[in-house]
């Protein structure tokens, strides 16, 4: 089982559940919000808190519906 679940939301952003470090470029680490069990990456590109997301998808059209295939 893994340690960490990445979930596409429809029309919204990746969301991650479980332990994990976030890393820009350079290697630098992000702060990772320790309020809540969860933690939305944006996919947009408009959040004004990237990589984050702010919920700037609602308002800018964003769409997306990718789906797993059975086929690996």
């Amino acid at each position: 089982m893994p340690d960490v679940t990445i979930r596409t939301r429809l029309d919204g952003p990746l969301v991650i559940d479980g332990s994990f470090r976030l890393v820009d470029h350079e290697g630098n680490e992000f702060s990772l919000p320790t309020d809540k069990p969860l933690v939305a990456l944006c996919r947009c590109g408009h959040s004004a808190r990237r990589p984050f997301c702010d919920g700037s998808h609602k308002a800018c059209g964003f769409t997306a519906d990718e789906r797993a295939s059975a086929e690996a």
